[in-house]
């Protein structure tokens, strides 16, 4: 976005990313603090983020109360994507995916979830988006 009046050009990320920027944040400052993880925006990252949720899934929780921590897994692998790619976040009716250079939406939010029940992976999700923003 571009200020006008006269201003100078400001370059901020669109609104929709407000959210899943700060799930992401707080995701990486949780892990930091509580585990000792640092986390890192790169797409390896992931590889630890994936392992991370498999061992939640092993151990058996209630979706419930997962569901935020997915979530802030979820808008992480997405910041590494939109750092990756280019992409930007859009959202509609609260719910929130990216939408990369190529035209192509991805959804990391629910990606984590279907890690969750043994069906996603965020590394593999990153790994298609930016091979496929690579491609245009």
């Amino acid at each position: 976005m571009t200020a006008r009046n006269g201003t100078a050009q400001q370059h901020t990320r669109p609104q929709a990313a407000a959210k899943p920027v700060r799930w992401a944040a707080d995701a990486v400052a949780t892990l930091r603090e509580g585990a000792r993880i640092r986390l890192d925006y790169s797409a390896q990252s992931l590889w630890r983020v994936d392992r991370m949720i498999e061992e939640i899934r092993r151990e058996g929780p209630p979706y419930e109360a997962v569901e935020s921590v997915l979530r802030g897994f979820g808008a992480y692998a997405g910041e590494v994507i939109v750092r990756q790619t280019g992409a930007e976040w859009w959202a509609t009716g609260g719910e929130h995916w990216l939408r990369t250079p190529d035209g192509r939406l991805w959804d990391p939010l629910d990606e984590a979830r279907r890690c969750y029940t043994g069906h996603g992976s965020l590394r593999l999700l990153c790994r298609d988006a930016t091979a496929s923003a690579a491609r245009r």
